[in-house]
């Protein structure tokens, strides 16, 4: 890319795939569509991405075209860093922008590094009480084409190799004792033998440290007798398929920084069992226009408690699921999401005073 024709820059400085990195290679592809002059820097990103070279830090000192500065969205320490050294140290014309996610508080240099931003996105309200400055709160979004209700769910079914007259209850990502996997499985394991009508998905992958922890769990399922009925299927890049066959969908996390997959079930018309971590009690509606239920993280009997309540009362899970899709389409679209960030682009850039 020539660093013309760029207004912001979008960093990612660790090689491991990761949520961060995920969320760059989602948004910028939504951002260039939007009409934003973006490109990314650094390595681990598809090459469907429009990137700027190291060789290409040399000629930010010259603005771009009818701003006075370019955007450098930073997403971790590691690029907020090199951020200041660009912007302060060599006076290149750039304002910092900085993505929290984080829902603790942060170390002294972390504090300072955010201090020397000129805006902070936060991702959720949560995260924003951890911060000691003003933040923006810009939620994730999700493609809702992508993740939308299967047209035919025995069809879809039939492909993915599952029964089609079946009840199905889901929970992916990835399988280790953070994301409660541990904790779904104890509860399928009770709620499954007097609901003969329901089985259990379980889509994800097992990291080498997390392989023992897996195989644990799947001799816990096979002491039970339920090696037919809940079922670890792996991880596939066709995730939304997989969303699409479900009659509910289980988070059981113990910790989460933000965690998408309510929002994903949820645009598949999918009723949510959600813990209440990272974001989930902000995208989890309760009450009368109920999308889902949400229960104290690490809690047996409530998480029980929310499943069954759903497997046992169709029209409550089925309109649970249907208001779902609306409140996603409404609320966390990515393209909503790029809109809000957009926006904040807008203010810090289009000003030649920056903030102190």
């Amino acid at each position: 890319m020539d660093p013309a024709a760029i207004d912001v820059i979008a960093p990612n400085f660790k090689r491991r795939l990761s949520g961060v990195t995920s969320t760059i290679i989602q948004l910028v592809p939504v951002q260039r569509r939007l009409g934003r002059r973006i490109a990314v820097l650094g390595p681990g990103l598809p090459t469907s991405l429009p990137h700027l070279h190291w060789r290409d830090l040399t000629q930010l000192w010259t603005p771009p075209a009818g701003r006075p500065a370019r955007v450098w969205h930073a997403r971790r320490n590691i690029e907020m860093l090199p951020g200041l050294i660009l912007r302060d140290l060599l006076r290149m014309p750039l304002r910092l922008v900085f993505t929290s996610a984080s829902q603790r508080r942060h170390t002294g240099w972390t504090k300072f590094l955010i201090t020397r931003m000129d805006a902070v996105i936060s991702t959720s309200q949560r995260t924003a009480h951890y911060l000691d400055r003003d933040s923006t709160v810009i939620r994730h979004g999700i493609d809702i084409e992508r993740f939308a209700p299967a047209k035919d769910k025995a069809a879809a079914r039939r492909a993915l190799k599952l029964p089609e007259q079946a009840q199905i209850v889901g929970c992916f990502g990835r399988v280790r004792r953070q994301k409660g996997t541990d904790l779904f499985v104890d509860a399928m394991i009770s709620l499954l033998p007097i609901r003969p009508d329901w089985i259990a998905v379980i889509a994800g992958r097992a990291t080498a440290q997390h392989v023992a922890f897996e195989r644990e769990l799947k001799e816990k399922v096979a002491r039970a007798g339920l090696s037919d009925r809940i079922l670890f299927v792996g991880e596939h890049t066709n995730i939304n398929d997989w969303y699409g066959v479900l009659d509910l969908f289980v988070a059981p996390q113990r910790w989460e920084g933000f965690g998408l997959t309510p929002l994903e079930a949820m645009a598949s018309e999918v009723a949510v069992v959600a813990t209440d971590v990272g974001a989930f009690s902000e995208l989890v509606v309760i009450g009368a226009e109920e999308t889902g239920i949400v229960v104290p993280a690490g809690q047996m009997g409530g998480l029980m408690g929310a499943c069954a309540e759903f497997m046992d009362h169709p029209e409550r899970r089925i309109a649970a699921g249907r208001r779902g899709r609306r409140h996603v389409a409404a609320q966390f679209t990515i393209e909503g999401e790029a809109t809000a960030i957009g926006a904040v682009y807008d203010t810090v850039s289009g000003s030649s005073d920056r903030k102190p």
